[in-house]
């Protein structure tokens, strides 16, 4: 995509009524469509104007999955997290070209992610084909000090869920959910090789139908994180 485009979707960006964007690295705020900055945590549910439980997806890319299951559970509320905003841009007008009201999008570093949500606020978090981060173990969603920020913002006894192609994120996933001694509820290394067991593993992400054209293996996990 040329940097003229990137530019113009950055630009709508700033006018869609269904994103926030973090304005600073230093000190994180949201700013809404209007311009003006807003502070989300604990306001998800005002900004939706209802009690409904809410999903994130982080790293959400296009927001596929965020999309996706929010045409699944009308009434349940879904935000869409990552930092690149050309991405986000397709699935967030394409969340309000189909008006769907409980879709949202936070474009921010999901190291913020405690500035943008209250504790407690998030029932349910998906993590969906990320990037790995091969020989950068620190830097995996699945890692340590990840899990001990999704602790800040996740209810008591929901979910996480992590689908990837990648062997190295699945194995590392299992290894650590162990050594910190949390409880896996499902893990398959191979989800399409019989009937899914979950429903809402049928959509699919950008990357993830590009990993299966290629013939890759998608796995699951889904965990508690107390």
């Amino acid at each position: 995509m040329s940097n003229k485009n990137k530019l113009a979707r950055f630009a709508e960006m700033d006018n869609l009524p269904n994103v926030f964007q973090n304005v600073s690295f230093e000190k994180p705020e949201a700013r809404n469509y209007k311009g003006e900055l807003q502070a989300m945590s604990g306001q998800w549910q005002a900004h939706f104007n209802n009690q409904n439980l809410i999903t994130l997806e982080l790293a959400c890319g296009k927001g596929d999955y965020t999309r996706g299951l929010a045409g699944d559970f009308a009434q349940r509320n879904f935000i869409g997290v990552d930092i690149k905003g050309n991405r986000m841009w397709v699935g967030a007008k394409e969340a309000l070209d189909k008006n769907m009201q409980n879709v949202a999008f936070l474009r921010t570093q999901i190291e913020h992610l405690d500035h943008f949500f209250a504790p407690k606020e998030v029932s349910e978090i998906w993590i969906t084909f990320p990037d790995p981060q091969l020989g950068k173990p620190k830097k995996r969603l699945t890692s340590p000090r990840y899990l001990d920020l999704y602790k800040k913002v996740l209810a008591d006894d929901h979910f996480m869920h992590l689908k990837t192609d990648s062997p190295e994120l699945y194995e590392y996933t299992l290894e650590t959910l162990n050594e910190l001694k949390l409880p896996i509820l499902y893990q398959n290394d191979d989800i399409y090789a019989r009937e899914l067991d979950f429903p809402e593993l049928r959509h699919h992400t950008f990357y993830e139908q590009m990993h299966l054209e290629n013939k890759k293996t998608i796995k699951y996990i889904r965990w508690k994180l107390f």
